[in-house]
């Protein structure tokens, strides 16, 4: 390859992000045009509203209203009765998925960002750097995601900042997996490795021309990685890891109303029906997004070996 060749490679990847963006945006456009997108969209904004609108309301979510575990619709309990102390239970569902909402995005992007990080680096370097990376991935696989949290947050006690990296830590190396086997086949074509001919650091390679060819496959894992999060979170928060009370928190309303779910189990319910329809809303959409991304790549694929001037090689 002569010289003026190599600077036409390198210079044409400049325009790439405009690309991917377009690309990121008709494979959303896409998948909101599914039944299957539609249903995971709609069912992730109706609990996100509820999370993060329901703060608004003016009832506070530690007053004391009726009898503990009262029935809905009983002395002025409310929509939903009352928890194990007496409080409103709508009222602690409204005030109680905020914070869970923000420490499940901040983990998921710490998840997404080190297992995009190890392995992209991990397809690219090969060699040693690519065993040992993965093969300490390997070895946190091998630990189930709660024990692995729950020794993190032995070690210091239930910090906000801990339980984000102790979540994100324990699923990084998922998303790890996922990108090194995507990235593998970036790093092998011809305009990546006529850039690096050319001298540029592999840190300029790496963000400006492997991770922009990987957009879907980070759209479907920070899908996937929160649904995830956000359980984790909360089955933490379940076990005391979590918000302390008396702030409500839709984990700890679970813990604490379960020994009442004979006499008002709204106050279990209610917040395990919103964790469970934005687990399944987050999911839902995440394989919206992989199919609509393998539909438009295999229509790519259809139309290069429908062209009149295609060889055999090229179509494949």
């Amino acid at each position: 390859m002569s010289t003026a060749s190599v600077a036409v490679v390198v210079n044409a990847p400049a325009r790439k992000p405009s690309k991917n963006v377009g690309a990121v945006r008709r494979v959303l456009g896409t998948a909101l045009r599914t039944r299957r997108g539609v249903v995971g969209a709609g069912l992730a904004l109706v609990v996100l509203a509820v999370a993060f609108l329901g703060p608004l309301s003016p009832a506070s979510p530690t007053a004391f209203v009726a009898p503990p575990f009262t029935p809905p619709f009983t002395n002025g309990s409310g929509l939903l009765g009352t928890d194990v102390l007496g409080r409103s239970v709508l009222d602690r569902v409204f005030h109680g998925g905020w914070s869970l909402m923000l420490l499940s995005f901040a983990a998921t992007l710490v998840a997404v960002g080190i297992g995009a990080v190890i392995g992209v680096v991990a397809a690219y370097r090969r060699g040693f750097v690519e065993n040992l990376l993965m093969r300490g991935v390997d070895v946190v696989l091998a630990i189930p995601q709660l024990v692995f949290s729950l020794l993190l947050l032995s070690l210091i006690g239930p910090q906000w900042w801990l339980l984000i990296l102790a979540v994100g830590l324990s699923q990084a190396p998922q998303t790890a997996r996922v990108i090194y086997g995507a990235a593998q086949s970036v790093v092998e074509k011809d305009f990546v490795k006529a850039v690096a001919v050319w001298g540029v650091p592999a840190r300029t390679i790496l963000t400006k021309h492997v991770l922009p060819n990987l957009t879907t496959p980070l759209m479907v894992e920070l899908g996937l990685r929160l649904s995830y999060s956000i359980v984790l979170i909360a089955g933490l928060s379940f076990l005391g890891f979590g918000a302390p009370p008396p702030a409500p928190d839709w984990g700890v309303m679970v813990n604490e109303n379960r020994i009442g779910l004979g006499a008002n189990p709204w106050g279990v319910l209610a917040p395990a029906i919103l964790l469970a329809l934005l687990a399944v809303g987050t999911n839902t959409f995440a394989d919206a997004i992989a199919r609509a991304n393998l539909g438009e790549t295999r229509g790519e694929d259809a139309v290069l070996a429908s062209a009149p001037n295609s060889t055999p090689e090229e179509s494949k």
